[in-house]
């Protein structure tokens, strides 16, 4: 086998189109240095958030609501939430718990039919949820 064969594989061109790819390396984090419970409630508001707009609660809401889909993120939210808790703490826990539960009951005012207490998006994980 030559040098030639165990080289790397030099790096695709960008000759031709005048722009050099840029240095991001001061732009990004390093995923190592974000601590959990940032991730963990990151993806919590992301969840919220989408929540939110398939429920039709956003400006224009009535164009975007889909209730299986908000029903599918208010169950996965639940499911972070809940198991999370312990891991990240009351202070962190609270809020998350508060926005799951006003979803939680969004939800069941947006639903036509209401389901069962106990059946509702996320109850598998959090309980009934009473207005």
């Amino acid at each position: 086998m030559s040098d030639a064969d165990t080289s790397p594989s030099p790096a695709p061109s960008t000759a031709g189109d005048g722009a050099e790819a840029p240095d991001v390396t001061g732009l990004t984090r390093d995923i190592a240095d974000v601590p959990a419970v940032e991730v963990i409630t990151t993806l919590a508001v992301h969840l919220m958030s989408s929540a939110a707009v398939n429920l039709g609660l956003a400006e224009d809401g009535e164009r975007h609501k889909d209730l299986d889909e908000a029903r599918k993120l208010i169950t996965a939210l639940a499911g972070l939430v809940t198991a999370a808790a312990p891991e990240v703490g009351s202070y962190h826990a609270a809020p998350l718990r508060d926005g799951l539960k006003s979803l939680q009951l969004a939800f069941r005012e947006a639903s036509a039919v209401p389901d069962a207490p106990g059946q509702g998006p996320g109850e598998k994980f959090t309980g009934p949820v009473l207005g």
